[in-house]
């Protein structure tokens, strides 16, 4: 017969379920804005498409802070706070740019970098021990995504290099979120992505912007704001809710959603060798992050 769980073990359950499903809807929103800002792109400077999703994230922040007050931008970290914003306002303006030359799929997997870089930044940022087989799965992970690069054979528009730069942008936020964890709420780090990222990509919008020439590039770019916001407070949601090696894996759902709406809406399909090499990825990826969630779960720190 077996034992009853104990009440705090059930609850933690019930949060990782909880964690999972949100982190699974953001993944699903965050494909479908990924989608729309292509489409965009063909009509619109990149600048104006972040721009654009970042003022639906701000609209809902702006209507946060008219109802709980400007207690929300109280932050513990506030400089951190900036910074986490600046490199949102980078690592999106990099990707949307690079997503206007390279297949959705081929882009989704290139930035599943990210992880690795998280890796190798907490060894040397945050001097987090890190053991032979984390760095064994770091160096395959790369591996993987040359495989999907293939540097100097050009199979891959250059802009691809734009999206590793994204990667590690977007890494570095991850770090300075391990720093911020518990000092301040979700709905501070929230208000202060969304401001940040869209004063500073309000700076050159001037020289880019372009009145758009139709209902529906209006209502795209508004659904786009909308689903933006939604995305971003639902990952931040999951991250709340259950620890974050649990939720980690549901981000690989990315490239199947990216393959079926590049398909859909663009007819485009990876080939072979990005197929091979976003599995690398995966499977690497995958095997570091159940190596983490293990650890946890006996108490180690290496």
């Amino acid at each position: 017969m077996t034992q009853p769980l104990p009440a705090y073990a059930s609850a933690q359950r019930t949060d990782n379920m909880r964690g999972l499903a949100l982190m699974a809807a953001g993944m699903f929103l965050f494909s479908g804005v990924d989608t729309m800002a292509k489409l965009m792109t063909e009509s619109l400077h990149p600048i104006q498409v972040v721009w654009s999703r970042q003022t639906g994230l701000l609209l809902g922040v702006l209507g946060l802070i008219a109802w709980r007050g400007f207690g929300v931008l109280r932050s513990a970290n506030p400089r951190l706070q900036v910074g986490r914003g600046v490199l949102a306002a980078i690592s999106a303006t990099l990707f949307i740019i690079a997503v206007s030359h390279v297949p959705l799929a081929d882009a989704v997997a290139i930035t599943f970098v990210a992880p690795f870089l998280v890796t190798l930044m907490a060894a040397l940022i945050l001097r987090e021990p890190v053991g032979w087989r984390r760095w064994t799965a770091v160096i395959i992970g790369f591996l993987g995504t040359l495989v999907v690069i293939r540097p100097g054979m050009g199979v891959m528009h250059p802009a691809a290099g734009l999206l590793v730069v994204a990667a590690a942008a977007f890494a570095m936020r991850q770090v300075l979120s391990r720093f911020l964890a518990g000092a301040d709420s979700t709905q501070t780090t929230v208000a202060y992505t969304a401001i940040v990222s869209w004063v500073l990509l309000s700076i050159p919008l001037g020289f880019v912007w372009q009145m758009p020439q139709s209902g529906t590039q209006i209502v795209i770019l508004c659904a786009m704001a909308v689903m933006g916001a939604f995305a971003e407070i639902l990952v931040i949601m999951a991250l709340d809710a259950a620890q974050a090696v649990v939720v980690a894996p549901v981000q690989y759902s990315l490239l199947i959603w990216g393959t079926m709406y590049g398909y859909l809406v663009f007819g485009q399909l990876p080939d072979s060798w990005t197929l091979v090499g976003a599995m690398i990825i995966v499977s690497t990826g995958l095997y570091t992050l159940n190596r983490e969630r293990l650890l946890l779960r006996h108490g180690q720190h290496h």
